[in-house]
């Protein structure tokens, strides 16, 4: 068995030190936060092997310039010359291509059904109560252009094998009898699936500490030595820590810790925000979807948390009020009778998706570093993805056959 160091306690690190912790391996998790804040707690808590188009698709980048002008927008990348954004903007121009979503489909389809499976086997373990819940997401349009393209979806998903039905109004409303709505429809991914990341998360914490795994909180990686094409010893400060294996978890944070083994990893932070309120009618029991806002909305724990936008530009702490107001003033357009409130500042979280120029994560052995493993990059996926990229980082270093083709997701790939 392996001495194992994961730089990263996010759901992609904590889910690898479960299942390397299960074979046996002596694992440490190294983070330079406290872990309760990262962007593992305070997503929409979706599941989602509908989502198989990467985020570098046609028509993103036209997009994207008009959405540049609203203050309001969902989406927004910030003119920058450094952090490596010309680069990253290159290379996902260069993917937002019909070929590239074809290609990317099945890739993305079973890495996502392989983590339901996951977590619905984890569901099951004792501690790991975290509210899945299976009944689908409703992607809600109130437009005949985003009705097109939900049902072209829809269409493609169905020939992928996945669960989805296109509904009218009125079907959407005998689902949720108490949800007053105003949209032309919905497409119902039923192969979808939703938890409550906060729970989830605390599962996995309370799973590794029992089990001897090695939590280092508040330790920033400000180092790290190689030597003959391995990795000898990590620094945080002044302490050091010494492994056989080296596995990169850090989200955001990942290509600063590359550039310390002198590698590229393209990979920009995508901020999103999200708020909770309470909810006791419980009108809502599916969580939803706004096609055309880009607002995400699930029921958890008794109340409702409303997420969304992807700012793409450098890690900040600035909360930009204009983006969680087009969240707040979206959601009536569709949902009369739910009016969230502007948060106050101190309600409001954001956190940094790790988001790829081709939209697919980076998972793999590096091809420098013989005992050096990347797992980041799954952009707002993450969480969804999480337990399959444990699995199939615990399979790489135990020299198995992964569970799926891992090609597409060669964290060498150019």
């Amino acid at each position: 068995m392996a001495d194992i160091i994961i730089i990263g306690g996010g759901i992609v690190g904590l889910s690898s030190a479960y299942y390397l912790s299960k074979q046996g391996h002596k694992i440490t998790v190294i983070d330079k936060g406290d872990i309760i804040d990262n962007c593992s707690f305070g997503n929409a808590g979706m599941i989602v092997p509908s989502h198989f188009v990467p985020l570098a698709a046609p028509g993103m980048i036209q997009q994207g310039i008009r959405w540049m002008f609203d203050s309001k927008s969902p989406f927004y990348v910030k003119p920058s010359l450094g952090g490596g954004l010309p680069s990253w903007g290159l290379k996902f121009l260069r993917n937002s291509t019909k070929k590239h979503v074809a290609e990317s489909a099945v890739p993305l389809r079973d890495l996502s059904l392989l983590s339901k499976k996951l977590f619905e086997d984890l569901s099951k373990e004792p501690g790991f109560d975290f509210e899945l819940t299976e009944n689908g997401i409703l992607a809600f349009y109130k437009t005949e252009k985003a009705a097109e393209e939900e049902a072209h979806l829809a269409k493609r998903a169905v020939e992928l094998g996945l669960d989805m039905a296109v509904l009218s109004a009125d079907e959407c409303k005998a689902l949720q009898p108490k949800l007053n709505l105003s949209v032309l429809g919905a497409v119902h991914y039923r192969c979808d699936a939703h938890v409550y990341p906060v729970k989830l998360m605390q599962a996995l914490l309370n799973y590794l500490e029992k089990n001897n795994v090695v939590i280092a909180r508040n330790h920033e990686v400000t180092r790290i030595e190689t030597r003959s094409n391995k990795i000898t010893t990590l620094f945080t400060g002044d302490v050091e820590w010494k492994a056989d294996e080296y596995i990169l978890a850090a989200g955001s944070w990942s290509p600063a810790v590359a550039k310390m083994l002198n590698l590229n990893l393209s990979i920009m932070p995508g901020k999103g925000y999200s708020f909770m309120e309470d909810e006791p009618e419980q009108r809502m029991t599916i969580p939803g979807l706004l096609c055309e806002a880009r607002v995400a909305i699930t029921p958890m724990n008794g109340q409702i948390r409303y997420g969304g936008t992807m700012e793409i530009a450098k890690i900040n702490s600035q909360v930009n009020m204009n983006r969680v107001k087009g969240i707040v003033e979206s959601v009536p357009n569709y949902f009369p009778d739910l009016k969230p409130a502007l948060p106050e500042l101190k309600d409001i979280w954001y956190g940094f998706r790790p988001s790829s120029p081709d939209g697919l994560p980076y998972i793999g052995r590096d091809h420098k570093l013989t005992n050096f493993t990347v797992a980041t990059g799954h952009g707002m996926m993450g969480l969804s993805l999480g337990p399959a990229t444990g699995l199939l980082v615990s399979q790489i270093l135990n020299g198995q056959q992964t569970e799926v083709d891992m090609q597409a997701f060669s964290p060498n790939r150019s």
